[in-house]
């Protein structure tokens, strides 16, 4: 299933999500938000959720603010809350991803300048072998079905070898852009929350950083290869509909997102699976 399909599904789901989280948002899509209300901030759980919590338990109270987390499990409910002005920010994308998003839905959904946060390296894991050389003819590797993350999850297995792309592929390449694939190898597509239980169904797959986290995957320890952090496109950032960028509740979570205190938490609670790309 593709990335329009899910899109339908999901903002059928935040349409039901709308009692639940109207009386969260406070001054969404207006500017002028009350710089005393709560902040309430839509988040995937690992690691975004676990990063808010941290500066909602530790930092929060004394920078004055007051910050509400809501946690959802796919990468599309996050935008549609944000844009119907359900909650006031997000933080769960990188840019590629969220420049897709805006073109395919009309959404006006902008990064909040200085709050671009970490880095969730993408890793290929596999129960069946231990090298991605070890891969046989004709295996099944499991990709990110949205359109960013499959195209990541490509250039991921031409830097591992396995593949080549057609030179210009970019940010929405597919398995139709692959130009060499020795091994005869075979794409199945699921949605990213997915690709860690499909580890016992299919050869390989590409995981994205945070489902790895929460399915206790570690691209430091258990990726047969796993991206670089140097010069990458997919570092994660906090998000909001155009015009909210300047709300001094976000201009202060940004402030709290890249601290020395929010640094020196990633580096110790992840161990190399997520990085601060502050």
């Amino acid at each position: 299933m593709r990335n329009t399909a899910k899109i339908a599904t999901a903002v059928l789901a935040a349409g039901a999500l709308t009692l639940g989280l109207s009386a969260c948002g406070s001054g969404s899509g207006s500017g002028k938000a009350d710089a005393n209300a709560p902040l309430t901030v839509a988040a995937t759980p690992t690691p975004q959720g676990e990063i808010l919590a941290y500066v909602k338990d530790h930092l929060a109270q004394k920078a004055g603010l007051k910050l509400e987390v809501k946690e959802f499990t796919d990468y599309v409910t996050p935008n549609t809350a944000v844009q119907q002005g359900q909650v006031d920010a997000n933080y769960f994308q990188h840019k590629p991803y969220l420049d897709d998003f805006n073109k395919k839905n009309g959404t006006d959904i902008v990064p909040v300048p200085g709050a671009t946060v970490h880095l969730e390296p993408l890793g290929v894991y596999s129960r069946s072998v231990k090298k991605l050389a070890d891969l046989e003819k004709g295996a099944t590797v499991a990709l990110p079905n949205d359109t960013t993350n499959e195209a990541r999850a490509l250039k991921l297995l031409q830097a591992g070898g396995l593949i080549q792309l057609k030179a210009g592929a970019g940010y929405d390449a597919t398995p139709q852009d692959v130009t060499s694939n020795p091994k005869n190898l075979r794409f199945k597509e699921l949605e990213a929350a997915q690709l860690p239980r499909s580890l016992g169904d299919v050869d390989a797959a590409v995981i994205n950083g945070n489902y790895a986290l929460e399915a206790r995957l570690s691209p430091a320890k258990d990726a047969l290869a796993a991206e670089s952090a140097k010069g990458n496109p997919y570092a994660n950032f906090l998000a909001v509909k155009k015009g909210n960028e300047n709300d001094p509740r976000v201009r202060k979570l940004a402030e709290l997102l890249t601290s020395p205190e929010v640094r020196k938490f990633i580096e110790s609670k992840y161990d190399g699976a997520v990085v601060p790309a502050f």
